[in-house]
């Protein structure tokens, strides 16, 4: 046999042995990698089916008022007037109601008397509109405005 060929033949099946090592490592990482992955899913899955359970299971949390179970800000329903509301709660939603259309943040607060050059001071504002939104009391168009409901 040719020793040079033999040479050769030994140093590429060094170089192949080198090569499946590596592989061999790389595949026991992807092959952990992908169950940790499977156990993140199953435990997300798990999470995200308790959390609606929660959700369903849980109504908009009261407050305490003279020892009662109250709603700071009530669903808009039959039977639930606008007094209920919390008095700067009726000023925001008279101020919509007064305006010619649909109105900003800003010209709400312009009129309940906030300093609207003060983002910090309109953001609060802003969160009650949300709020009123969010219970029915007021309607929030696509481009940010806010209106009475109809």
């Amino acid at each position: 046999m040719d020793p040079e060929l033999l040479e050769r033949i030994t140093t590429r099946r060094a170089e192949l042995d080198e090569l499946e090592e590596q592989l061999a490592k790389q595949l026991v990482e992807v092959r952990t990698e992908r169950d940790e992955l499977a156990v993140a899913e199953r435990v997300l899955e798990r999470m995200t089916r308790q959390l609606a359970e929660e959700r369903a299971s849980t109504g908009p949390v009261p407050g305490q008022v003279g020892g009662r179970a109250v709603m700071l800000i009530p669903h808009r329903e039959p039977g639930v007037e606008e007094e209920m509301l919390p008095w700067d709660y009726q000023r925001i939603i008279t101020a919509v109601r007064q305006a010619a259309g649909p109105v900003m943040a800003r010209e709400v607060g312009e009129v309940v008397g906030v300093d609207v050059s003060v983002k910090a001071k309109l953001e609060p504002l802003r969160s009650k509109l949300v709020r009123l939104v969010d219970r029915g009391w007021l309607r929030k168009l696509p481009d940010g405005r806010f209106t009475t409901r109809l």
